[in-house]
């Protein structure tokens, strides 16, 4: 296993997983265009002696930033030989990088599951395509549980789906929260309830410990991102009916913050 490594995109995400890689021991930095305390801006300094770039981007935009334009770390990192995608996105935008990448450089998708919490702790769930195999000791120091999807693409096919039912799940707790405030029921002792009967769910279970939870829309924060997330899995819906995961997206776009009880 090479060991020099980068994460691209110090968010939320990727500055926990940059911190569990150091902590195991390997020899990893971390790159953002925002002032991160530890992460640094320089991408000529961060692509020197790259061999393995994980990207935690936002979107295609940054992606295509980080890859091929802004940071061009493709052409830029002279040693690099694998890419990992841990960003959400676009199946179908992941598939097409395979001709826009040198065929020296592996592609691996490796998204991942858990919110900040479980990135912080070095316990997220990785999702992954093509060969996943190469960086099993980097998702370890990472994560908690691998589930293998099959060839370059599967990882973020199975991502999306995942996160259209956690988009869903978004929107119809904070619903249920709301019509509960309504009618005079105690939060606490609703979600107490949720946990331990049919309707529990991801989101309602771990409401006091994911961070976003409590949040209204905006383009810039999770909210907004599991809108983006429906987007990428309206992306492979094809001819199907997508009237349902369309109603997930407008209603988190109208969420608005939610107090603590």
């Amino acid at each position: 296993m090479e060991q020099c490594i980068g994460i691209a995109g110090c968010g939320r995400m990727g500055l926990g997983m940059l911190r569990n890689l150091q902590k195991a021991g390997f020899v990893a930095r971390g790159f953002d265009v925002r002032q991160v305390p530890g992460v640094g801006r320089d991408i000529d300094a961060f692509a020197k002696g790259l061999q393995t770039l994980i990207t935690v981007v936002r979107d295609i935009v940054e992606t295509d930033a980080v890859l091929f334009d802004d940071q061009a770390l493709v052409t830029r990192a002279a040693q690099l030989k694998r890419i990992v995608i841990s960003s959400t996105l676009s199946p179908r935008y992941v598939k097409a990088l395979r001709a826009r990448v040198p065929d020296h450089i592996t592609l691996i998708d490796a998204p991942m599951s858990g919110a900040q919490i479980k990135a912080d702790a070095g316990t997220l769930t990785f999702m992954t395509g093509g060969p996943a195999g190469d960086i099993a000791p980097l998702l370890s120091a990472m994560g908690q549980k691998v589930h293998h999807m099959g060839g370059f693409g599967a990882g973020m096919t199975a991502k999306v789906l995942n996160n259209l039912l956690a988009a869903s799940n978004t929107a119809m707790t904070r619903l249920v929260l709301d019509w509960a405030d309504a009618a005079g029921v105690d939060e606490a002792s609703l979600l107490a309830l949720i946990n331990n009967a049919s309707g529990q769910n991801w989101l309602a279970s771990g409401f006091d410990e994911i961070e976003f939870a409590r949040d209204g829309y905006d383009t810039d924060n999770t909210i907004g991102i599991l809108v983006k997330d429906v987007a990428s899995a309206l992306d492979i819906a094809g001819d199907t009916e997508t009237e349902l995961p369309r109603a997930v997206q407008t209603a988190l776009r109208g969420l608005q913050p939610r107090p603590k009880a």
